[in-house]
């Protein structure tokens, strides 16, 4: 019941923060306009959905049906996790007849050819706009098969006064021998952890603990480890003296009790609120969050901090980055097509990333970065402004994205079992690792790879 009460209080802020676009429909900011009268036409979607996300919708939808005549018939709305499974449902049973779906970078590969090719169908002065490099992220086999909403890469978040207290200095200094700072390497960051750790009532951490989730924090450690999780042929890797220190850290921290009991069945929601309920000290996590972190809805606003992504042993930071996308079906009826475009463009518009951009989420498109910084300069936003110089580092320096490969999920779900089991105990980290090295290479085989 609580978690469902803090899931409400985000909405509503989230939605607050959003209402005062509704007065401008003009879109003066954008260089290309792509209205059209699509009275008549009826568009089914399905999107992803969660308290980051529906505020868009529901600010940007009814001004595209206003402003076009054209109706949008959302047939589901859910995490997207839940929509991968949803979407390859649909493919086996050949109902893949709906306009526009969320889609992601990391995702869209595994999907085959179910997508329109946006050349051609989207302004090449609006494609112009977005950062080169996340195009061609969002490009499958030569083919645009998605248009990119916001990016996403990690950053450390920590309570501030925690770290400001001359006590905890004075008692962290006698325990670990160095000076009490926001970590910058990941064994710092576990000594943190386990030194502000009261379990049940604090927690030094915590961390999304299962899916493609876990998956994509255990790849980038593995990255900070100075390992890989293939080699050049594609053969599995992360099992190896790299592979080991990254999921024994997560062992670690479980093992200490300095993360919460339950983390195995985090994702984004659970560790974004568990922040803002005052209860974790250091947390990982995208800029989506930021203004919400530091609002007087927070128990935690106006005392947070933030840091970039803690390095490893290997001598890098973590930085496993995608985009959040919107893609148009190959079953899309022709005569729909149009609208389709329309209804992505408003979404992924110069003001729809402004307006992201204005609660953390990180854009997609080059001025976008450029505008949002000058906007809170001159507001004199401190906190926003650090946000978005530290996650403009992050994505400039650290980010990379997961092997854009259709395996990608698959061996999602080959590994994070295999994760979840070393971290409860049930396997050493090397059984588990090897366990799963050794599926993911019959998958690889199976695949074709070699």
């Amino acid at each position: 019941m609580k978690l469902f009460k803090s899931i409400l209080t985000v909405i509503s802020v989230f939605s607050l923060s959003f209402s005062a676009f509704a007065v401008d429909k003009s879109f003066p900011n954008d260089k290309v306009a792509m209205w059209g009268d699509f009275s008549g036409i009826t568009l089914d979607v399905k999107l992803i959905g969660g308290a980051p996300y529906d505020p868009l919708y529901e600010v940007m939808i009814p001004i595209w049906e206003e402003k076009t005549g054209g109706k949008v018939s959302i047939l589901s709305k859910k995490s997207h996790f839940e929509l991968d499974k949803e979407i390859k449902q649909d493919i086996a049973a050949g109902n893949i007849s709906y306009c526009v779906v969320s889609n992601h970078t990391s995702f869209a590969t595994q999907y085959g050819d179910i997508y329109r090719d946006l050349n051609g169908i989207v302004p090449g002065d609006f494609l112009a706009e977005f950062v080169p490099l996340v195009l061609e992220h969002s490009t499958v086999d030569g083919r645009l098969v998605q248009l990119p909403q916001h990016s996403d890469v990690s950053n450390l978040w920590y309570i501030k006064s925690i770290y400001e207290d001359a006590d905890n200095k004075k008692r962290f200094k006698a325990e670990y021998g160095y000076d009490l700072a926001p970590p910058e390497t990941l064994e710092q960051w576990k000594e943190q952890a386990i030194f502000w750790s009261d379990p049940p009532n604090f927690y030094g951490t915590q961390y999304v603990g299962k899916e493609e989730a876990i998956t994509g924090r255990f790849y980038e450690l593995v990255i900070a480890e100075g390992g890989a999780l293939f080699d050049d042929e594609w053969r599995p890797t992360f099992n190896d003296e790299a592979g080991q220190r990254a999921l024994q850290w997560f062992v670690d921290l479980y093992n200490a009790q300095a993360v919460p009991a339950g983390v195995l069945n985090y994702l984004w929601d659970e560790t974004g609120l568990g922040f803002a309920s005052g209860t974790v000290a250091l947390n990982l996590d995208w800029g989506g969050w930021g203004a919400y972190f530091n609002s007087a809805d927070s128990k935690i606003g106006g005392d947070v901090g933030l840091v970039r992504f803690p390095m490893g042993s290997g001598g890098k930071r973590g930085g496993w980055s995608g985009s959040h996308t919107y893609s148009i079906l190959n079953g899309c009826p022709e005569e729909n097509l149009e609208a389709a475009a329309s209804l992505i463009w408003i979404l992924t518009n110069h003001e729809a990333q402004m307006h992201e951009a204005r609660g953390g989420k990180l854009p997609t498109m080059t001025r976008v970065w450029d505008d949002i910084a000058g906007e809170m300069n001159a507001e004199g936003n401190a906190f926003m402004s650090d946000l978005f110089s530290t996650f403009k580092a992050s994505m400039a320096e650290d980010a990379f994205t997961p092997p854009l490969i259709p395996e990608w999920i698959p061996f999602s779900n080959i590994i994070f079992p295999e994760l979840q089991a070393a971290i409860v105990g049930d396997k050493t980290v090397k059984e588990a690792l090897d366990a799963a090295a050794k599926e993911t290479d019959y998958l690889m085989q199976d695949a074709g790879y070699y």
